[in-house]
């Protein structure tokens, strides 16, 4: 369905029983909801599931493409108000993983349970800025194509990324059809995102911590910062698994997922 969420028409789908316990799905930059496809189809019979295109991303409307993270968080709380949703699940990979971070500093009441995959809490170094800048001049050069070839050898374990029919051409798909301008301006929200380390002692909630076992962006030692951080927390390594862990090895990834929710 498309919801009009902050301004925008945002695309999101929801899957079981509205009576269900409630599970949000966050997706990574620059992907779409369909990242989690895997999950939602693990976890539909038991939760009420919700997944959501961000904007200019996937569905969603581009908007002006003037974006800061907070507008995502933004977007967020808006999608559990358009449900009518107090108290919620959240399971955030990457990008999703820093929303779900500043959404759990800012309104922890709404907030039942807590997974982290393949994210921390830090903010952008200056070498990742200006990383990020460089991205976003190559993008407005010579289009989307060649900055998501070098994205996807920078997210997948190199031995998943000559497997037929594998996630890879899934998600090579996915970034080619999103919107430029969505892609950057996401890249300079990602870049002036605030540091959500010091809240993490504060987070009362159960939360687990997931990460690929070759993650290069988020590494397990980002992950075990986090775990350190938050009280009671959980720390799962998925095997063969770099930044996409739940597409590169989906049955560790929900298995450990499953354990956590039941």
């Amino acid at each position: 369905m498309l919801a009009k969420i902050n301004g925008l028409e945002l695309s999101l789908t929801t899957y079981g029983r509205p009576t269900n316990l409630p599970l949000i799905f966050i997706h990574g930059f620059p992907f779409s909801s369909a990242m989690w496809d895997g999950q939602v189809q693990a976890f539909k019979n038991d939760f009420y599931v919700v997944t959501y295109d961000h904007r200019g991303h996937g569905r969603s409307e581009v908007g002006d493409g003037q974006y800061m993270l907070e507008f995502f968080v933004d977007d967020l709380a808006g999608v559990l108000d358009y449900l009518s949703l107090s108290k919620v699940i959240l399971c955030g990979l990457s990008m999703g993983g820093y929303i779900a971070l500043r959404t759990i500093e800012r309104n922890p009441e709404r907030i039942l349970g807590l997974v982290l995959a393949d994210t921390r809490s830090e903010p952008d170094s200056n070498e990742a800025k200006i990383k990020r800048v460089n991205s976003i001049n190559k993008i407005k050069k010579d289009g989307i194509r060649p900055f998501t070839e070098e994205f996807l050898a920078a997210v997948f374990a190199p031995e998943n990324m000559s497997t037929p029919l594998s996630a890879v051409d899934k998600i090579r798909l996915i970034i080619n059809q999103n919107p430029v301008s969505g892609v950057c301006g996401t890249l300079i929200a990602l870049a002036s995102r605030t540091d959500t380390t010091q809240s993490l002692s504060r987070i009362a909630v159960p939360t687990l911590i997931l990460v690929g076992e070759k993650d290069g962006i988020t590494p397990v030692s980002a992950a075990e910062s986090m775990r350190q951080r938050i009280a009671g927390s959980t720390l799962s390594i998925i095997p063969g698994a770099a930044h996409l862990s739940n597409m590169e090895n989906p049955i560790i990834f929900n298995t450990h997922l499953s354990l956590f929710l039941n």
